[in-house]
């Protein structure tokens, strides 16, 4: 065991290094930045009140609406990334890991928007009448050849086995480690009750779980929210302090654990993505199922999951591991009793500012939904991958082989689960990037095109003003047989 866990560190390290996807990522982000003239920021305003305030567009076709399809999205990424996964990324790579994190969130909703516009643009309808999308359609249908063929395929291959880790066994693992802290649940019994609710959840496909997220996925987010506010009001003398230590050892790194600027980039890169997955394309596979007039507004409204996750409430997350100085082994220790976990900061930093025994027992209840919100989104992610590859009569093995697989997370060391999930995320998002990178000057090309006309979202209509010579039509699930 101890020689396979050496190998997977070995490989995530590879994968996450500075030679492979963390240039790529930025690049990517970047490049879509500049070409999109900085959309994530001029029309955030704008995407915010669509996707919030009027939800849908009027007559748009598709399985679920501009809301539910932004909580499925949010769903999937608002999860144990945001709890677990900053205190890892902060533990490991020092203060300086939020920064990067940050970095990731700001390119990363150009990618974001990028991949949500490609699978509304160029969505499907596979044989049961539901809408097909995401880089395992676009990169085929979009890039020509056999380039885009083997990217497509190789999405799907790691779309569908990377759903199985980060959209499941490392949520449901965290779910069990802090019910079992906080309650002194049994984890065989943590993992039957998950298993039983996806399963019946997982029974009505996207539109149940459409419907399920749009209920409780706002609620966990005001209330895990609201309690981090309390203990930054109380912490509030050391906010200021360490913001500067995020802006410093972003650049220089952490002496006092170790932390070199190179795990801070590496841990907040790799668990910025784990937590906001921009550029890893499976935010444009629920995108693609949305009830939309125009793909550029579905990736607005896509845009903002990023915002969300990880300006807003990784932000949160970081800061209350910081002004409670439970990011530390030494913080951990008075909050715990000398032990010390780098998943455990948040839990510590809640423990340490409001009552001991509170703290843990809200950070689990804010754990187990976030988990169980994101095994959900994962699922549909997953389905559709499998479906692509092996068509329609995969889908409910699928369904029914991921809901089982939860008990494997529930009782499997939690360690190995994570470096597997940070390479199967790393080989998923690898594809996509590429895949973004060609396709930016047709993305740029007709998001100015659609903004020329409709800069404020306002109009439901499908049929865009031939500004420019360029195509830019298109017909809202196109009757395609799958290939």
């Amino acid at each position: 065991m101890d020689t396979l866990n050496s190998i997977i560190n070995d490989v995530d390290g590879f994968v996450w290094g500075p030679q492979l996807l963390i240039p790529l990522l930025f690049i990517t982000g970047l490049v879509l930045t500049l070409r999109l003239r900085g959309v994530q920021f001029s029309k955030l305003g704008p995407a915010l009140s669509l996707g919030l305030l009027r939800r849908k567009d009027a007559g748009a076709e598709g399985d679920i609406s501009h809301y539910q399809a932004l909580t499925t999205a949010l769903a999937a990424t608002v999860g144990v990334g945001n709890i677990v996964g900053v205190s890892t990324a902060i533990c490991l790579g020092g203060p300086g890991a939020l920064f990067w994190m940050w970095v990731t969130g700001l390119l990363g909703m150009a990618s974001k928007y990028a991949e949500a516009f490609l699978g509304s643009k160029y969505r499907e309808v596979d044989p049961r009448g539901e809408v097909m999308g995401g880089p395992q359609v676009y990169l085929q249908r979009a890039i020509k050849g056999k380039v885009g063929k083997v990217l497509a395929i190789s999405f799907a291959i790691f779309g569908a086995l990377a759903a199985f880790g980060i959209g499941n066994m490392t949520q449901v693992n965290a779910v069990v480690t802090n019910l079992d802290t906080a309650f002194g649940v049994p984890a065989w019994i943590t993992g039957l009750i998950v298993m039983i609710f996806v399963g019946l959840v997982l029974i009505g496909g996207i539109t149940w779980i459409g419907r399920v997220t749009a209920g409780f996925v706002p609620f966990m987010i005001i209330v895990y929210i609201l309690a981090g506010l309390v203990v930054l009001v109380m912490n509030a003398g050391e906010i200021l302090p360490s913001l500067g230590m995020v802006f410093t050892d972003a650049f220089t790194g952490n002496a006092a654990i170790g932390a070199t600027v190179g795990t801070a980039i590496r841990y907040g890169m790799a668990r910025g993505i784990f937590s906001n997955e921009s550029g890893m394309g499976s935010a444009a596979i629920v995108a693609a199922a949305a009830k939309t007039t125009h793909p550029v507004r579905q990736g607005l409204v896509s845009m903002t999951q990023t915002f969300i996750d990880t300006i807003i409430v990784v932000s949160f997350t970081g800061l209350i591991i910081l002004t409670s100085g439970t990011w530390t082994p030494e913080g951990a220790a008075e909050a715990a009793g000398g032990e010390f976990s780098a998943g455990a900061g948040t839990s510590y930093g809640f423990a340490l500012t409001l009552n001991g025994e509170i703290g843990p027992i809200l950070v689990a209840l804010c754990v187990a939904f976030f988990a169980l919100s994101t095994v959900l989104g994962w699922s549909y992610y997953g389905e559709r991958c499998a479906t692509r590859l092996l068509g329609i009569k995969i889908q409910m093995p699928y369904r029914v082989l991921f809901t089982l697989i939860i008990m494997v997370g529930a009782v499997w060391e939690l360690e190995p689960i994570w470096n597997v999930a940070d390479i199967l995320n790393g080989l998923m998002a690898l594809p996509n990037l590429v895949g973004l990178l060609i396709l930016s000057g047709m993305i740029a090309r007709e998001t100015k095109a659609y903004l020329a006309r409709d800069p404020k979202l306002l109009k439901n209509d499908v049929e865009p003003s031939p500004l420019v010579a360029y195509d830019v039509t298109w017909v809202p699930a196109a009757e395609i047989a799958l290939k």
